[in-house]
């Protein structure tokens, strides 16, 4: 006769006949493969992939042949000038709206779907192990994220290089990147997403385990995503807002400045990891302890909170006091000098374009030796914060010209650093008008732009 199994209760397989326990244990690549196929086998699954590889390739296209640009988005005024443009439009809509919905949809639903259709007695009695069962799972799932990443960011580069070209692409203090350069920096951008998208990804996982069947498990990581942009749009200090897992999906502006200011990105990169593994293992410790001979189990509220929330807001705590004490963050971050400085470097570089498109003689920043006057308001309150009553007067000098030179510009600077500069005169500088290029007429590069401020103190440049 064939020996029975016999399930032990550490979740190993015994034997009445004697035969080796680890013989009949499914190992765990065994399971990741049946998970992965569970994932993929699923309709929703299948569509997600697909509009993930093909929508962002037609959108960028098709928005980079109107007349009319997003230009409320970051980059979007430029994506009738550079391919390398639309996949980082996309990466804006992707950190604010895509990823947070689809890692709700794929590992929100991980271990939920088993307690809907009751067929955890069945996976139990197969695999023989709760640790490998979870392995399995969370693996499957993260494969099918990173596959859904990936999608966007590659799709949305093919759109906008088959669209529109392998074209420089103007940064976001003005100088001109190079077509390799603009690749390499889009890549770094899109791979320092997948921090907060793993952290999400754990934070559904952890849902998915604590919550069971409720709906809340599956729309947990968009609820925090959604509170995270929430909390980044308000004037918290520096240090709260570093201690976001959110925060990689804005930090990755500062890979368009020169030199670009690596602390605010690497501490939200590693916030982003650590968040992905301590709720990683909390849905481990939770999932071990539940109890899997009661069918109506709907996970624990209780428990959830103390086991799930307690510590992931205990993180935050100690990340905020952390970056708190090592770097003077305590404050908005955007400063009078930070604003001043910005300001005119973007401009001295955006000049030198608008002088080469003008067919004007060339000119280099040092002969310009653009500076900026900034005050926010009328100048009596304190010269530092976000708000949209920022005004600057940007002066420069030409070679053999004594007169000097002056353009004023409205700016509107967000909580996290990003600014829309607005000319407002004269008109024959910053004003707007068309200017002839190769690739047909666009906007006069005074007239607009976007730039940002490095939240976190900066070296003084060199020389």
């Amino acid at each position: 006769m064939t020996a029975t199994a016999v399930d032990r209760p550490d979740g190993l397989a015994g034997s009445t006949g004697g035969a080796p326990a680890a013989a009949r244990r499914v190992s765990v690549a065994r399971a990741y493969r049946f998970e992965l196929v569970k994932l993929v086998s699923q309709w929703r699954i299948r569509l997600l992939v697909l509009a993930c590889w093909v929508a962002p390739a037609l959108f960028v296209a098709g928005v980079s042949a109107q007349s009319t640009l997003p230009t409320d988005t970051l980059f979007g005024r430029w994506m009738h000038a550079t391919g390398w443009a639309g996949p980082l439009v996309m990466l804006g809509f992707a950190g604010t709206w895509a990823l947070p919905l689809l890692t709700s949809v794929v590992t929100g639903d991980v271990f939920a779907c088993e307690d809907r259709l009751g067929t955890w007695r069945h996976l139990l009695v197969a695999v023989r192990s709760p640790r490998r069962i979870f392995v399995a799972k969370a693996l499957a799932g993260l494969t099918v994220v990173l596959l859904l990443v990936a999608g966007p960011a590659c799709s949305s580069t093919a759109g906008g290089l088959l669209a529109v070209g392998n074209q420089p692409l103007v940064g976001l203090d003005g100088h001109l990147l190079a077509p390799g350069d603009a690749a390499d920096r889009v890549l770094l951008a899109w791979t320092c997403a997948l921090a907060p998208t793993l952290a999400l990804a754990a934070v559904g996982l952890l849902g998915s385990v604590a919550l069971g069947r409720s709906p809340m498990g599956l729309l947990l990581p968009a609820l925090v995503a959604l509170a995270m942009q929430v909390a980044q749009m308000l004037p918290l200090p520096v240090a709260v807002r570093l201690a976001l897992p959110g925060y990689a999906f804005l930090s990755w502006n500062g890979l368009f400045t020169d030199p670009a200011p690596l602390r605010p990105l690497l501490v939200g990169v590693a916030v982003g990891l650590v968040w992905a593994v301590l709720a990683t293992a909390l849905a481990l410790r939770l999932f071990l302890r539940r109890d899997f001979t009661n069918p109506a189990y709907d996970g624990s509220g209780r428990r959830a909170v103390t086991v799930g929330l307690l510590p992931l807001a205990g993180l935050v705590a100690v990340t905020v006091a952390v970056i708190a004490a090592t770097t003077p963050s305590l404050g908005s971050g955007i400063g009078q000098e930070k604003v001043q400085r910005s300001v005119a470097t973007a401009f001295a570089h955006l000049y030198r374009i608008q002088t080469a498109q003008l067919h004007r003689p060339a000119v280099t920043e040092e002969q310009l030796a653009v500076t900026a006057a900034c005050t926010k308001g009328d100048g009596r309150q304190a010269q530092e914060g976000p708000g949209n009553d920022w005004r600057c007067v940007v002066s420069w000098h030409l070679p053999g010209v004594e007169l000097t030179g002056q353009a004023v510009y409205q700016l509107d600077v967000a909580s996290d650093g990003r600014y829309v500069a607005d000319g407002d005169g004269p008109k024959e500088v910053n004003g707007y008008f068309l200017v002839r290029t190769p690739l047909g007429d666009a906007p006069n590069p005074l007239w607009q732009f976007d730039g940002t401020v490095a939240l976190l103190p900066t070296p003084p440049p060199k020389g």
